[in-house]
């Protein structure tokens, strides 16, 4: 597992090499919750996902992706909002063999 540094911001973007994939992440508040969007190589692999507390978000090996991602609350089960991103919510990279 490999935590993602996160900042308490409503929308943010950032650059990440996950088992050798160039990823790019997309996070942002909706008033409907806290969503996400993977991109591998600047090619979308899942956009407009819901991040909920331990849901995988990538889910299908068919799209490519090689691992998983999920958000943690450390201090419950809460789904994350943007003011406790980095902090109480961690997104973290889960591997392939962390996932089976």
């Amino acid at each position: 597992m490999k935590t993602i540094p996160l900042s308490a911001k409503p929308s943010q973007t950032l650059s990440v090499l996950l088992g050798g994939q160039n990823c790019q992440i997309r996070v942002y508040q909706k008033t409907t919750g806290v969503y996400l969007d993977l991109y591998v190589n600047n090619a979308a692999v899942v956009t407009g996902v819901i991040a909920r507390d331990r849901v995988l978000i990538v889910r299908q090996s068919y799209l490519g992706f090689v691992g998983d991602l999920s958000f943690f609350d450390t201090q419950g089960t809460d789904d994350p909002t943007y003011d406790g991103l980095g902090s109480r919510y961690q997104l973290v990279y889960l591997e392939a063999s962390d996932l089976s």
